[in-house]
């Protein structure tokens, strides 16, 4: 049995029971080395604690009542850290508006506002800086399979 692609099914039933349409998930990983599921959730206006909470409960309860992993394991279900990257168009879409550094495939980085995300590109908002003159912003169109990773970046100002 797939024990990641089972996590997935789970935390999507769980998702679609308490009718938050606006909650996905993000990611599913299973280290068998330490037997540890992480289950990564994020939604369009955000998803809090309980909602991890009651994934957790759901998820834990359905694993052990299927014996899905046999030995013990840990089961962590939460939101991605701030330093964690975009890995879904959704999530893309989601931070329209705020500063993002993106890692091309040929290794070149670009920094600059999110402003649309199509469906083969994101545009970002560059500002570029000469010595002597006034700031200038630019609009920067990069290819979604362009993209080896994006971050959103976050200011104290």
């Amino acid at each position: 049995m797939d024990i990641e692609k089972r996590i997935r099914e789970l935390a999507e039933e769980k998702i679609a029971e308490i009718q938050r349409p606006d909650i996905f998930v993000v990611d599913v990983k299973f280290n068998p080395v330490g037997n540890k599921a992480i289950v990564l959730l994020d939604g369009d206006r955000g998803a809090g604690i309980d909602e991890c909470a009651q994934v957790s409960r759901y998820v834990g309860f359905k694993l052990e009542e299927e014996n899905v992993i046999e030995e013990a394991y840990n089961l962590e279900v939460s939101t991605p850290g701030i330093d964690t990257p975009l890995m879904l168009v959704r999530q893309y879409t989601k931070n329209i508006g705020r500063t993002v550094a993106v890692k091309l495939a040929d290794g070149a980085k670009k920094e600059g506002k999110l402003s649309a995300v199509n469906p083969g590109d994101i545009v970002i908002v560059e500002t570029l800086k000469e010595k002597g003159k006034k700031a200038t912003e630019i609009e920067t169109a990069i290819p979604m399979d362009q993209i080896s990773e994006i971050k959103v970046l976050i200011s104290f100002k």
